[in-house]
């Protein structure tokens, strides 16, 4: 394919607001997981909360979208100068010819849970002034983005588990590609709400401490939420040598059981492969992994089977102790992080982790360091197996702006 570059993009999580505050949470290895306080939510476990969410302002002609989920989306969006690149981008190409493909597994729910607790008790109604379509249809987000910036492009929320916020890399494409947009608006967000605590509490899936990516002692997910956004258009003749480019996407739904992966990773590895035959580049190329890394026992050795029958020790971490699992975002979200360790070329460090399983067999990072990093694989696999691996990559690379790569790598941790 060719690629297409990530002009612009932002992440806002419980490392805090933007792209400063991740990238040096990352590179100090520091997590932002918390014990669960969440209102109402009486679980033994840990949590990924962003600060102030529901403090934000929405705007009076967009008041039927107040919720949760379009708040958190309106605090991530207005970081790092995003919006106004994205108003830039409308001038440039004018609203009809700009999209919207943003990921979200819940959506705002919260608002429907309280709408329930507010409920007239003779008749069950619920209280007036909730507005279903604006707040939990998970339409409501991509129409949220839309009115927000006024655009008048196609517009879709993909809601396919935890694999939603890297497959709209590939629902952009496909349409920048066909020639019906010219730029798009792409992200993932998805906030805390008592379904998705208690939902995962009910699968046995959460743990007591906070997430442990690929250790030994991993025991369960912690969630997490957050909002991340890319404004992906078609890559000019000559990027800086630092422009972060999509090169490649794969996409598989091997539909192996309902919330369990296939033991071997098989539609995992069918994405990754998919994702390096679309870039063009061979798993050899590949300097560092973003792994899904939900910190389950059955999740993490999947997905190491699957890294393992296509890499030869390629350093890999998860950074989802750091953040948390943050579901429908969490695609977007490990993509600009991946975006990060391209323009800033360093490898973020599994946090959490402190002895990676030695029968996975991966070159695990455990401490956030420099390194050469010009191609990088981000995975990310729902439930139901629906996977998306992305490989993203720098710009100075595309052109061979670097001396050839060693033979062999050096084992990391």
């Amino acid at each position: 394919m060719k690629p297409l570059i990530l002009s612009h993009f932002t992440a806002t999580s419980c490392l805090g607001r933007g792209l400063d505050a991740t990238l040096d949470a990352l590179r100090d290895r520091r997590g932002g997981l918390a014990p669960c306080d969440f209102e109402r939510a009486e679980l033994d476990t840990w949590i990924g909360a962003v600060a102030d969410v529901e403090s934000q302002t929405m705007r009076a002609d967009l008041a039927d979208y107040a919720c949760r989920n379009n708040r958190l989306a309106q605090l991530g969006f207005t970081q790092d100068g995003f919006a106004q690149h994205v108003e830039a981008a409308v001038a440039r190409y004018g609203a009809a010819r700009v999209g919207v493909f943003v990921g979200t597994s819940t959506s705002g729910i919260l608002e429907t849970e309280y709408a329930y607790r507010r409920r007239d008790p003779p008749s069950g109604a619920l209280a007036p002034g909730f507005h279903y379509a604006e707040t939990h249809n998970p339409y409501s987000l991509a129409a949220f983005v839309r009115a927000w910036f006024g655009l008048r492009g196609p517009a879709t929320s993909i809601s396919s588990a935890c694999s939603s916020g890297a497959k709209v890399f590939g629902s952009a494409r496909r349409m920048i590609e066909a020639g019906l947009i010219d730029a798009a608006v792409v992200g993932g967000v998805d906030s805390l709400c008592l379904t998705t605590l208690y939902g995962f509490n009910s699968l046995e899936l959460l743990s007591r401490d906070p997430c442990r990516p690929f250790d030994v002692n991993r025991n369960g997910i912690s969630i997490g939420e957050a909002a991340a956004f890319a404004l992906l258009e078609r890559a000019p003749d000559t990027p800086d040598d630092d422009a972060v480019l999509l090169l490649g996407v794969g996409e598989s739904s091997d539909a192996h059981h309902m919330s369990s992966p296939h033991p071997d990773g098989l539609g995992a590895r069918a994405a990754m492969e998919q994702a390096l035959a679309t870039a063009g580049v061979s798993a050899g190329e590949i300097d560092y992994i973003n792994l899904h890394g939900t910190a389950t026992p059955s999740n993490d050795a999947a997905e190491s089977r699957a890294v393992g029958a296509l890499f030869e020790r390629t350093p890999c971490s998860s950074t989802k102790g750091a953040t948390g699992h943050t579901l429908g975002a969490a695609g977007a979200l490990e993509a600009v992080i991946a975006a990060l360790a391209l323009r800033h070329r360093f490898m973020p460090a599994g946090v959490n982790t402190a002895q990676p399983d030695p029968a996975l067999g991966l070159d695990y990072v455990l401490e956030s360091r420099e390194a050469r990093v010009d191609v990088v694989l981000s995975n990310s696999f729902g439930f139901g197996g629906t996977n998306c691996s992305l490989v993203l990559g720098r710009a100075d690379r595309a052109r061979g702006g670097n001396p050839a790569r060693p033979a062999h790598r050096e084992q990391t941790s």
